[in-house]
C-alpha cells in the first residue's frame, strides 16, 4: 500500500486526534526504520521510549513467537509461567516486593494512586488522599493521570476533573516541606521529567523528599514509565539517587514494543491490594510478558547499562562542543536526552530531521527530546549527531 492510499484510508476512518508527521513506517531493523516507500531513517525516537531494544531484535522476535504459538491469553483467573519469571525478576531488579501486571504507563500510574490512597485509608481513615505531583510533570491520559499531570494547558475541556491532587514547582524544597499537609499520602515524580521538557530532579531535592516521606508516612511513587528499563543507565532511574521509593510505576520500554506496564511495591505497600481491589483483563498476558522477559535478558548483559550511560555521556560531550546559537543547552542521563533549543521551534526542527532521515521527539515549548534504542551502535550514534550537526549549523 503506497502512502499516500494510507493516509486517505486514515483520514476517512480514524479519529483525528494525532498531528501526524508526513510518513507510514512499515518495518524496522536494529536502529533504523522504513517507510512505504522504502526510504531509511534513523531512529533517535524509539516509538517514545518503548522499541528499547531496537527493531526485530532476534531473541526478543524468539521470545514472542515461542509464547504466541503456545498460549495468547487466558486471563488472571491463572496462574501462567511467563509473568511469574517476570515478576521474580523485576522484584530483584527493583529491590521491591511485589508487582502487579497491566497494559500501560497511564495505567500503572492510576493503580499506583489507588494503592497510595487505600494505603492511607486502611491505616488512617478518610481525609488523607490528596497526591502531589510536580509543575511539568506527566503521569497520563485517564482522568485521573491527566489531572496528576502538572501541566494547566492539558486540564481542558474534559471537565469536572477528579479532586485530590496538588502541584509544586520541582527541585523547590520549601514548596515541598509546605505542600506535605496532613491530607496528604503520596508525592509523585519523574526522576526526569520527560514529556515536560527533560528535567532531571536535583539529588538534594530527591533526597529532601525521600527523608520528609519516610518521616510523616508519605508514600513516594516514582513514575518510571519512560525513564526506566534501563533508558538512564541504571535499571531505574531512582537508582541512580540512591533512595527507594514505596512505589514504582513502568511501562514503554518494558515490553520493547508491545503493551505491559507494571506497579512495584516496597514491603509496607504490597498487601494494599487485596481479592477483587483492582484488576486488569490483559494484565500479565503471556505474550508481553514473554517480551518483556526478552528484553531483560538483553538489558542484564554484563555491561549493558554501564554502555547505555557511556553512550548518553558521550552524546552529550558531543553536542556540548559544537557552541552552536541553536542550542542552549543539552541535559538528561543516559539515552534520555534533552536539547534546549534558542530561537528554533523543536516541532518544525523534528519536521525537518525527518525529512533528512533522522527521527527525534519534542518535549516541552523548546525541547528536541533524544531517545534511541539502548542498542544502538556507537556508529549510528556517530551518524545521527553528524545530521543533527548539519542541521543546527544552518542557524
Amino acid at each position: 500500500m503506497d502512502f499516500l492510499t494510507i493516509k486517505e484510508l486514515d483520514k476517512n476512518n480514524a479519529i483525528q486526534n494525532y498531528g501526524r508527521y508526513d510518513v507510514a513506517f512499515t518495518y524496522g531493523e536494529g536502529s533504523y526504520l522504513y517507510d512505504s516507500e522504502g526510504k531509511e531513517y534513523l531512529d533517535f525516537s524509539s516509538g517514545i521510549g518503548v522499541a528499547s531494544v531496537g527493531y526485530s531484535d532476534p531473541h526478543w522476535v524468539k521470545s514472542v513467537c515461542d509464547q504466541v504459538s503456545r498460549l495468547a491469553h487466558v486471563s488472571n483467573l491463572y496462574y501462567t509461567e511467563p509473568y511469574v519469571r517476570l515478576a521474580e525478576r523485576l522484584t530483584a531488579l527493583s529491590g521491591m516486593k511485589a508487582v502487579f501486571f497491566g497494559n500501560s504507563g497511564a495505567e500503572a500510574n492510576e493503580g499506583a494512586i489507588k494503592i497510595a490512597r487505600k494505603y492511607s485509608y486502611d491505616k488512617y481513615g478518610k481525609g488523607r488522599g490528596t497526591i502531589i505531583t510536580l509543575f511539568q510533570s506527566f503521569h497520563g491520559r485517564t482522568m485521573t493521570t491527566l489531572t496528576a499531570t502538572g501541566q494547566p494547558s492539558l486540564h481542558q475541556h474534559f471537565f469536572p476533573f477528579p479532586k485530590g491532587h496538588k502541584y509544586i514547582m520541582a527541585n523547590d524544597q520549601s514548596a515541598l516541606e509546605e505542600a506535605m499537609t496532613e491530607d496528604v499520602c503520596a508525592v509523585m515524580v519523574e526522576g526526569i521529567q520527560g514529556e515536560g521538557g527533560v528535567i532531571p530532579l536535583e539529588d538534594v531535592y530527591v533526597h529532601k523528599l525521600a527523608k520528609l516521606a519516610e518521616e510523616k508516612d508519605i508514600l513516594l511513587i516514582f513514575d518510571e514509565v519512560q525513564t526506566g528499563n534501563g533508558r538512564t543507565g541504571s535499571m531505574y532511574c531512582y537508582q541512580g539517587y540512591e533512595v527507594k521509593p514505596n512505589i514504582v510505576t513502568t511501562a514503554k520500554g518494558l515490553g520493547g514494543g508491545l503493551p505491559i506496564g507494571a506497579i512495584l511495591t516496597d514491603e509496607k505497600c504490597s498487601c494494599v491490594l487485596t481479592p477483587g481491589t483492582h484488576g486488569s483483563t490483559f494484565g500479565a498476558n503471556p505474550i508481553c510478558c514473554s517480551a518483556a522477559n526478552g528484553v531483560l535478558d538483553i538489558l542484564t548483559r554484563p555491561g549493558f547499562l554501564d554502555e547505555v550511560k557511556k553512550k548518553g555521556d558521550r552524546m552529550k560531550n558531543v553536542i556540548r562542543s559544537w557552541e552552536l546559537p541553536a542550542i542552549k543547552e543539552v541535559r538528561g542521563k543516559g539515552l534520555m536526552l534533552g536539547v534546549q533549543l534558542e530561537g528554533l521551534s523543536p516541532k518544525e526542527a523534528a519536521a525537518d530531521l525527518l525529512k533528512k532521515g533522522l527521527v527525534v521527539l519534542t518535549a516541552g515549548q523548546d525541547v528536541l527530546r533524544l531517545l534511541p534504542p539502548l542498542t544502538i551502535t556507537e556508529e549510528e550514534i556517530k551518524q545521527g549527531l553528524n545530521i543533527l550537526h548539519d542541521y543546527f549549523c544552518r542557524f
